[in-house]
């Protein structure tokens, strides 16, 4: 008996090994097609989720920001290195010369003659100025920000801190904030006889939403155009002079161009004073996307913030460049959603600068420039 089921098991054990041992058929094409068409029709009947605009903003982040535009006063060589910069953006870009209030290039026209967007963090500029102006603090001042931090104005602007903006705010108070904004040209037409141009506004009181802090850090109540941010950038460029902005429309126009002055400022020594903070601000804070050259420095402000109104996500560059020849006031507006913000600005502006740079702008003679403009824009 013990030998039949020892021989019994063996004859299993060996069928088996025989059975994992033998490889298994491969699958006919008709095999394989069955599978396909099943897995097919499984996938169709499931539900994708469906793709979800992040955050609130409505505005595109890229679109033909070019769509509309008269050039033909525009200075050629700056326009074709201005479009080239801002790309695929959704947005604008004004560059001045800042010694006579000339708009050099203007892309995207209807949006910079529009009544203007949320200035965010650009606002900095002027509430720094305000506050060396009145005497609240001199730059190397240290301002108590948090029981351990401390920070002075040149630190503050490369880095857009808030709180410290927001303190010098409230420490000048909301008619003196308002005083410097309408001194620097906010609230008003920049322009001289650009039509469709727009004055933006600046509140009658502090507004309502975080008050004159949130004024002074984020720009809360007051709605900026980039040709009045570029106004008042070619103020602090060229020492106190506040051109009125002139936008050639022709040729003729261009070499018929006189520069009008709306006011002089004296504001020279506290220009001095802000310039440090808006370079380091690109050497190593929140436009360190411009940096491209140290012998061509640029000096400048991000600012990033949605505008609620809107809704759109904004991202502003206020720029001007330290060279001995040809200096210009660039500004840089991006309008869009999660994609837009100061730094990306900040990114074009570089872009622009750098293009120029290549080609050998910032060294020619006023004369060369001249006859290049009059040359005509392709």
């Amino acid at each position: 008996m013990r030998t039949i089921v020892i021989a019994v098991f063996l004859c299993w054990a060996s069928a088996a090994a025989a059975q994992i041992k033998k490889p298994a058929a491969r699958p006919t094409a008709k095999a394989k097609s069955a599978v396909r068409s099943q897995t097919a029709s499984r996938k169709s009947t499931v539900r994708r989720p469906r793709r979800v605009a992040s955050g609130p903003w409505r505005a595109p982040n890229y679109a033909d920001s070019t769509e509309g535009d008269n050039p033909a006063g525009d200075d050629p060589t700056i326009r074709a290195a201005a479009i080239d910069a801002l790309g695929r953006y959704n947005g604008t870009l004004v560059v001045v010369d800042p010694h006579s209030g000339r708009i050099l290039t203007l892309v995207n026209q209807k949006v910079a003659f529009k009544a203007g967007f949320q200035p965010c963090s650009t606002i900095k500029i002027v509430v720094g100025l305000a506050a060396l102006c009145e005497g609240i603090v001199e730059r190397t001042t240290p301002l108590s920000i948090t029981r351990r931090l401390r920070m002075d104005m040149t630190a503050a602007l490369a880095r857009s801190d808030n709180p410290y903006f927001a303190k010098l705010g409230k420490l000048l108070g909301f008619d003196r904030v308002s005083y410097y904004a309408r001194l620097l040209g906010l609230g008003e037409k920049s322009g001289f006889g650009i039509e469709g141009e727009q004055s933006g506004t600046l509140p009658a009181e502090e507004p309502k939403h975080g008050g004159v802090g949130m004024m002074s850090s984020f720009g809360e109540g007051i709605s900026l155009t980039p040709l009045q941010l570029a106004a008042a950038l070619s103020a602090m460029a060229n020492g106190g002079t506040l051109y009125y902005l002139q936008y050639p429309r022709s040729q003729e126009e261009v070499a018929n161009f006189t520069p009008k002055v709306k006011r002089q400022l004296d504001v020279q020594s506290w220009i001095t004073e802000v310039k440090p903070g808006m370079m380091a601000a690109v050497e190593y804070g929140t436009a360190k996307k411009a940096y491209y050259d140290p012998n061509e420095p640029i000096l400048g402000k991000t600012g990033t913030c949605t505008d609620r109104a809107t809704p759109t996500h904004l991202g502003w560059f206020g720029s001007f460049n330290d060279v001995e020849k040809n200096r210009l006031v660039v500004v840089v507006l991006l309008t869009g959603g999660n994609r837009v913000n100061g730094p990306a600005a900040a990114a074009v502006a570089g872009d622009l600068y750098r293009r120029l740079s290549t080609q050998s702008y910032f060294a020619r003679s006023p004369g060369d420039l001249v006859a290049s403009v009059t040359g005509g824009v392709q």
